[in-house]
């Protein structure tokens, strides 16, 4: 017995739907829940199967029932399988005639056009209905486009790309928290977190005291509690040094190889928290006075002394180490 059941339509259909349904109640954050999620692919490969092996159970029932059918019921069945599937098609085929609207060849006399080229004739046909609804759709998006961006004052291009800009950024700022070996010298930022002065503190103690005294007043290495910096301070000159060490022959070794990048950037932050201690005892300045090119500045006044000389006054929130007479590293 032919089967002209619409198994073909119907797999597709009930898969995607429950392909949508998982993607609806599954939170998968940017990715589709298929692609986040091994075990979602293996659930709808499963899924697939079941309805392949479900169709093909009611295909070998239906194949049963019919051969207990005696002969006047065999044919009354297929006959009414042949007009439901007849008409099946039927539709499907009245429904493209309709939206393409052409002419079936024996009517193209009365559509013919007068004019001839060279015996060829041109037929008057209308645009396919198809056409003409894509048409209108596009006219009535064009109308609810104007009115939703230029009439009610819609977001514009600008604020998209503004909010598409702190999207990303606020995506970018819950990844480090799970992902702070992420940074280096150039990214790395001062952490205030008590957590994390606190693992910092763990690191030093650990690790830098023995160079530079548990109060970071320096012994073999130098203090780190005032305003005079080797190599720079700052916590992407202090990240830097940690990382690939002090000066070549005589300077600490480089810590990226036993630390991780978040591990500096703790003992970073730490040995920047230490400034302005003045622990006894304390090493005398090595260096020169380091003072962050970054740092706001309040007011600037320009004095003109005479012709040729001028005084520039620069006033910031943070005291002058140099006025201040104290010798930190």
């Amino acid at each position: 017995m032919k089967h002209n059941r619409l198994w073909w339509l119907r797999i597709p259909v009930l898969f995607f739907a429950v392909l949508g349904l998982m993607e609806l109640f599954i939170d998968s954050g940017n990715l589709p829940a298929i692609i986040a999620y091994p075990m979602a692919q293996v659930f709808m490969l499963f899924v697939l199967l079941l309805l392949i092996a479900i169709e093909g159970i009611l295909a070998a029932i239906e194949n049963v029932m019919f051969h207990t059918l005696d002969d006047a019921a065999k044919e009354r069945y297929l006959a009414s399988k042949q007009k439901q599937t007849t008409w099946e098609w039927k539709w499907a085929k009245n429904t493209y005639k309709k939206l393409l609207g052409s002419k079936p060849v024996e009517a193209e006399g009365e559509i013919i056009l007068d004019h001839n080229y060279d015996g060829i004739r041109e037929l008057d046909n209308k645009l396919p209905p198809w056409w003409v609804y894509l048409f209108y759709a596009t006219i009535i998006f064009a109308f609810v486009y104007m009115f939703r961006f230029h009439v009610f004052g819609g977001y514009d291009q600008e604020l998209e790309y503004e909010r598409e800009i702190a999207a990303a950024q606020a995506e970018i700022e819950e990844y480090k928290k799970t992902a702070k070996d992420l940074i280096d010298a150039n990214t790395v930022e001062l952490l205030t977190d008590a957590s994390d002065l606190k693992a910092g503190e763990t690191i030093f103690a650990g690790n830098c005291a023995v160079c530079h005294k548990i109060d970071g007043g320096g012994s073999i290495g130098p203090n780190l509690t005032d305003d005079y910096w080797i190599l720079g301070g700052g916590i992407k000159n202090v990240f830097n040094t940690i990382a690939e060490g002090g000066r070549a022959g005589k300077g600490m070794v480089a810590w990226k190889s036993n630390l991780k990048p978040s591990e500096m950037a703790q003992v970073a932050s730490y040995v920047m928290n230490m400034h302005g201690t003045n622990p006894a005892d304390a090493k005398e300045p090595e260096g020169e006075i380091w003072m962050d090119p970054n740092a706001p500045v309040d007011n600037v006044d320009v004095e003109q002394i005479d012709s040729t000389e001028i005084e520039v006054i620069i006033e910031t929130d943070k005291p002058n180490p140099l006025e201040a007479g104290e010798s930190t590293e």
